[in-house]
């Protein structure tokens, strides 16, 4: 397992923040326990299983609902 904080353009509202939760939670590999956008930040923070996922799959995810990712930081959970 890894954590990763993806830090992303700003969110301008809670129902941002919304799509991002339920969209990284559907994903196979997210341990859907751990999704937290952090709305005042613009991160997600989560952990994932890196046999089932990249955190790359997880940013694909996260653009393709209209939203930029600037960085992400993965380390070992």
């Amino acid at each position: 397992m890894k954590k990763a904080t993806i830090q992303l353009g700003t969110l301008t509202c809670p129902s941002c923040m919304q799509k991002i939760e339920n969209a990284t939670k559907a994903l196979n590999g997210v341990e859907k326990e751990s999704v937290n956008v952090l709305f005042n930040s613009s991160k997600v923070k989560l952990d994932f299983d890196d046999e089932k996922i990249s955190v790359e799959d997880i940013q694909n995810a996260i653009t393709a609902l209209g939203y930029e990712v600037k960085k992400s930081q993965v380390k070992d959970k």
